[in-house]
């Protein structure tokens, strides 16, 4: 295995070409479970929002007419001809030389055409002295003006977010059709990993890289299937494996991929069924071991057990197909310009990727430093990191105070 490594982008291009993943289909969930869906349909709005002319102000409902020439030292005199209550309709209509009592969110009753604040009014008993004139719809906000009836509000491939959610409620909707999210299984192996929560026997360590890439797996719209850690022995491996593509639409596992007598992954996955390994090993540094399988049409990515590279090869090549499989388009990945604070090497044939800090200097100028590791499976790496760098094949090393392009892991700076 891994004689004839893949160049990253070949490796990139083979997945693409041979995994075509697409929507696994739609479902109707309640409103309050649509938090991070995708939207399956364009949503049209049945209904004006305001439904009603609302008044934005406590005061009185009046016609604008009657209150033109109205000033602070010559106010105009009008009849209060009753209350308008917020949550229920009118009882009452503003004929000329009258004025309405009304709170915020009150439906503006019949006649009145303004409302004037009730800062610029003084009450007596049924007596109203207004002291400003106010123009035609002032303080009113008019039926339909933030939603019209019929208006395309949300389209179809929306990711639903507090701020969609909260336009879903206002059209009164209770149940929404989304796109399915895709199950994707999670498992570790090993002998020498251990579950978090159980004691930690000596030469071993906890499982860190079905926790990582199961929170990696939600942050690209799937949901994670954790079947734990499984040992590095043929008949189990096979055993969970085949559990996994049973259970799930995809498969995510890290560790066993390399040359080593217990590197069992490689030819477990080949034997799992048609068309099999696709991908055996990809010219990278961090994540050379990394392989990736189609059995049927459910795809397998089998990661190193270095959690830096387990997480940023996830990053890189199984992300997009989750993405793809809960309807949502592949993200492009966020890219910002910066200075590199030091040199940076490449490995010698192979696509690095070199972990970066970001940080201003006076200037405000953005500074790309590398993140002090030794190996790629330092735990903390991706925690310390903004992005990285990608230094190709053919280019020895990056020096101090070259630009640099850092390919941003959060979105955000």
């Amino acid at each position: 295995m891994f004689r004839k490594l893949m160049t990253f982008d070949e490796a990139k291009k083979t997945i693409s070409l041979r995994v075509k993943p697409e929507p696994l289909g739609t479902e109707e969930v309640s409103l309050l479970e649509t938090y991070n869906r995708v939207l399956a349909e364009d949503v049209t709005s049945t209904l004006d929002i305001p439904p009603f002319n609302r008044s934005t102000v406590d005061g009185y409902a009046v016609k604008a007419e009657d209150t033109f020439g109205a000033e602070e030292n010559q106010p105009i005199k009008l009849k209060v001809c009753g209350v308008v209550n917020v949550g229920e309709p009118p009882k009452i209509s503003v004929a000329g030389g009258e004025a309405a009592e009304i709170v915020t969110g009150a439906p503006v009753p019949e006649g009145a055409n303004a409302v004037v604040m009730i800062e610029k009014a003084e009450r007596e008993n049924n007596k109203l002295s207004v002291y400003s004139a106010v123009t035609r719809e002032e303080n009113v906000m008019k039926k339909g003006a933030d939603i019209k009836k019929g208006e395309t509000i949300l389209k179809a491939g929306q990711i639903l977010s507090s701020r969609e959610i909260g336009v879903l409620a206002a059209l009164g909707t209770a149940r929404v059709k989304v796109h399915m999210v895709p199950n994707v299984a999670v498992l570790s192996t090993g002998a020498e990993v251990t579950e978090p929560g159980k004691k930690l026997p000596l030469g071993k360590i906890f499982d860190i890289n079905a926790y990582s890439l199961s929170a990696a797996v939600l942050e690209s719209g799937g949901k994670p299937v954790y079947l734990g850690v499984v040992p590095d022995v043929k008949t189990e491996l096979r055993r969970a494996l085949e559990h996994a593509l049973a259970c799930a639409d995809m498969v995510i596992t890290s560790g066993g991929v390399s040359v080593g007598p217990k590197d069992l992954m490689p030819q477990t996955v080949s034997s799992l069924g048609k068309p099999g390994l696709i991908v055996c090993g990809v010219a990278v540094k961090p994540g050379k071991p990394t392989m990736v399988a189609l059995i049927g049409n459910k795809p397998v990515f089998s990661l190193p057990g270095h959690p830096t590279s387990a997480l940023l090869m996830f990053h890189l090549l199984a992300r997009p197909v989750i993405q793809l499989l809960s309807g949502r388009p592949a993200e492009k990945t966020v890219k910002v310009k910066a200075v590199a604070a030091t040199r940076m090497f490449s490995a010698k044939g192979r696509r690095t990727f070199v972990m970066i800090k970001l940080k201003r200097d006076r200037s405000d100028q953005l500074i790309a430093e590398p993140v002090e590791t030794g190996a790629s499976g330092a735990i903390t790496t991706l925690a310390k990191a903004d992005g990285f760098v990608e230094i190709p094949e053919n280019q020895q090393f990056v020096d101090t105070n070259d630009e640099v392009t850092v390919a941003l892991l959060k979105g955000t700076i």
